[in-house]
């Protein structure tokens, strides 16, 4: 007859804080991977605004220069290049926001997907633990969605003031939600 012991709180314990260490270990390999991608991101964009920045400035010397007596035309066109860059830097804002969103609800819908194997494995306790969680994520993915960016934006400066170490842990949860998008999701 096969050995059947009852598991103890022991090794209910040490099963939990394995799986635990496990989730911190992956949530810091990806924390990781979106830092290095985001700075990426950040760099290429800083990059194309120099560019525009450099096209702006060719183009008004060049102006200048044909039509010195004419000032008032010229700084209408760096106006104009200087409208354009600040609209392409808003769009790259919103997809970005946008992609935010998108990565917090597949977040979410992941963990939620995730809660029946934490209840068979560690308890329905855990996996209600789980789904409160994702549930929590997804409100989050809609409300950042709903908002404009100014909003956003004081938002972020109220939340970080009021709390610095909350936002330390949001940041990385959106650190981990980003790797998890940049990388295409699971690895089925």
């Amino acid at each position: 007859m096969a050995n059947t012991t009852t598991p103890t709180a022991d090794d209910l314990t040490n099963r939990v804080a394995d799986t635990v260490d496990e989730v911190k270990a992956s949530a810091s390999e990806n924390a990781e991977t979106a830092k290095g991608r985001f700075t990426k991101a950040i760099e290429e964009a800083k990059a194309g605004a120099e560019a525009l920045k450099g096209e702006a400035l060719e183009k008004s010397a060049e102006y200048k220069a044909k039509v010195a007596g004419t000032t008032s035309d010229w700084v209408d066109e760096a106006k104009v290049y200087a409208g354009q860059a600040k609209e392409k830097g808003a769009a790259l804002a919103v997809e970005g926001k946008t992609r935010a969103s998108d990565a917090l609800s597949s977040l979410g819908k992941t963990i939620s997907d995730t809660a029946p194997t934490i209840d068979e494995k560690l308890g329905v306790q855990y996996g209600d633990y789980a789904r409160t969680a994702a549930r929590s994520i997804q409100e989050t993915a809609a409300k950042l969605d709903s908002k404009d960016l100014g909003e956003l934006g004081e938002d972020v400066k109220e939340f970080v003031r009021k709390s610095p170490g909350v936002a330390i842990g949001v940041a990385a949860i959106a650190g981990y939600a980003i790797a998890r998008l940049l990388s295409g999701g699971s690895d089925d």
